[in-house]
């Protein structure tokens, strides 16, 4: 990867961990306060699934270099999770649903993003300058996230209340809110950090 192509990539990383951070803060401050913190917390939610899609975007060339199959399915994966977190924000931002439907699309979304974190990691194990330490928590993040398909039947039940909807469902907002919004944020400050120092050379002209 170029200086400038891993710049970009690095600033990507720190932005999404950046509007994770400021979107935690919203959502502490809307349980304490209310609205408008609530609303702000939607639109973090929505920027973040769009910058996941821009970080794919710029990490796919070197992924498809190592493995060409799996990539377009991790890319596709990431894209269509990216266009979906949107969407989530938007039906509670709007009022077409209650805020824990909302919660299932937007699990459901950044589980897809899970999915292509945990193949994207996967193949950088094999990678000679990927840190593998920075893969297996990768790996992890990408794990926990991708529980949030477990959302999927609430979704289909359109299950809008905590207290009715399965506990599977509820689970996966849960678990799957932990990977995304921690442990996500956390592996892009480590990417980001790397990439910006040029501590992480990553060559899309070699093979594996």
């Amino acid at each position: 990867m170029k200086t400038s192509s891993s710049t970009a990539t690095g600033l990507i990383a720190i932005a999404l961990a950046v509007v994770a951070l400021i979107g935690l803060v919203f959502i502490t401050l809307f349980y304490a306060r209310g609205n408008p913190f609530g609303t702000l917390n939607d639109i973090c939610v929505a920027l973040g699934g769009i910058l996941s899609g821009a970080l794919a975007s710029s990490l796919y060339s070197i992924h498809r270099t190592h493995d060409p199959r799996m990539s377009r399915f991790a890319l596709g994966s990431g894209l269509l999770g990216a266009c979906l977190a949107p969407i989530g924000s938007a039906l509670v931002i709007f009022g077409v649903t209650g805020w824990f439907l909302a919660g299932l699309v937007t699990t459901v979304a950044y589980a897809l993003i899970g999915l292509w974190l945990l193949a994207l990691n996967s193949s950088a194990r094999r990678w000679i300058a990927f840190p593998h330490r920075l893969a297996r928590f990768g790996i992890v993040a990408g794990g926990v996230m991708a529980i949030g398909l477990l959302a999927v039947p609430g979704i289909l039940t359109r299950s809008d209340a905590i207290e009715s909807a399965p506990w599977f469902a509820v689970a996966a907002l849960v678990i799957g809110g932990l990977g995304w919004n921690i442990l996500y944020a956390i592996w892009c400050v480590w990417l980001g950090r790397l990439s910006l120092s040029n501590r992480l050379l990553l060559q899309a002209s070699t093979s594996a």
